[in-house]
Order: structure tokens, then sequence, then C-alpha cells
């Protein structure tokens, strides 16, 4: 199978404030805007995707529909995390895991959307020796 795109897509009952929430925060902008479905696309990159639909609409599996978002985290890897978590901040969204390096090679904090999906957000930082060890030349954090 050759993919040819990938992206998240968070089925919620507030199609056009999620939406709202990930243009206003997350510096998305619409490509496709219906009252189901809102397709995002990042202003800096347009590799960078998402999807937010209806979690009662018809493409849904019936006994999927109404299902609420659970166990999942959003990464989002930034080139400066500390500036987002400012603004982040400022802006009143929840901080559930403040702003620190971890040993693995991330500087980052954890806040969440108003479905309460968690967002990671993340600046790659050189990583501990024993954790240096365990990357892939090609994916070692510099």
């Amino acid at each position: 199978m050759k993919t040819t795109s990938y992206y998240p897509v968070i089925m919620t009952d507030d199609v056009a404030g999620t939406a709202t929430f990930y243009r206003a925060h997350f510096r998305f902008e619409a490509l496709f805007t219906s009252d189901w479905y809102v397709h995002l696309q990042s202003r800096e990159d347009e590799k960078v995707t998402l999807a937010v639909l209806d979690g009662s609409h018809e493409t849904i599996p019936a006994p999927h529909r109404g299902s609420k978002v659970s166990g999942l985290i959003l990464n989002f890897e930034v080139e400066d995390v500390d500036a987002v978590h400012d603004a982040l901040r400022a802006a009143g969204l929840p901080i559930l895991l403040p702003i620190r390096d971890e040993d693995f090679g991330q500087r980052h904090f954890i806040t969440a959307d108003p479905n309460g999906v968690m967002i990671d957000v993340i600046t790659p930082i050189p990583p501990s020796a024993g954790y240096a060890a365990m990357y892939d030349a090609s994916a070692l954090p510099q």
C-alpha cells in the first residue's frame, strides 16, 4: 500500500468550535468547510493537516456514532515551544503538563482542545547519552 496522505480526524459534537480552536491557536486554515466536516491545513506547512467531523454523521458506522475521543494525543513539533506555551497559557488554554525538558530529547508541555483531546507541543532537544544510544543516527535530535 502506498499512502498518499495521513491526517487525524477528530469526532466531535461541535465542529465549528473545534475548527475555530485549531485555527486560532495552532495556525490552521480551512480548506473545506461544511456543517458536519472541516478539513484544516497548517499555514506553515501544507503537509500538516487535520480534520474535524460531526461524530453523529451518517458516514460513521452506526455503533460508533457519538463516540468521544479517548486515548489520543496530538503531537505538534514547533521551533519555539516556550513561545507557544506562553501564548497558549495567555489565551487561557489548560496546561495539563507544565513545560519541561525530558531526557529522551524533548522540551514540551501538554494542553487540550475543547473536546479533551490532549495536545503535546514539542521542540526536540539533545537527549541524554543513554537515550541518544536508542536513536537511529538519522533521527537523533540536535
